[in-house]
């Protein structure tokens, strides 16, 4: 499936991407695709996450809004691969959206970002979570790209 070597570490993340804890929801990334506009990362979700405290705490499950930001997290790390390293994506749209199983404590989810179109202005995803095999979620996310000098 993937390298058990990471392409990118957590520290390496850090580095490209402005979030940081409780935020950061991106571990690693296991494989890039700059040709084919395609990227793997990885999100463990551990027993330890403080949403578990309140998002249902009799019957843990993560909640979609940080399903969906983990994946446009990976897909901000695609566009700062492709080249795009002065600038910050931001999330415009959020459509098609599916959440097709729960993510849930101990779930290790692969998360996918294939780039639909990119550009110096912006652009848009196809994003997917699989846990164990079987789509987690899915959508199709838009952004726009802002110099970071500019913020």
């Amino acid at each position: 499936m993937f390298s058990s070597k990471p392409v990118l570490t957590s520290e390496d993340i850090k580095k490209i991407l402005p979030h940081r804890y409780p935020f950061l929801l991106v571990d690693k990334v296991l494989s890039i695709d700059l040709e084919k506009d395609y990227i793997v990362a990885q999100k463990n979700f551990t027993v330890n996450e403080e949403f578990y405290q309140g998002h249902f705490p009799q019957a843990s499950i993560t909640p979609g809004v940080l399903i969906i930001e983990a994946l446009a997290q990976t897909g901000g790390i695609l566009i700062y691969e492709k080249g795009f390293k002065e600038n910050i994506a931001f999330l415009l749209t959020v459509n098609n959206a599916k959440f097709r199983r729960p993510l849930v404590p101990g779930d290790v989810a692969y998360l996918h970002a294939e780039g639909v179109h990119l550009s110096a202005k912006g652009g848009k995803f196809k994003v997917k979570a699989v846990v164990d095999d079987v789509i987690a979620a899915q959508a199709e996310l838009s952004f726009v790209l802002r110099k970071v000098d500019q913020m």
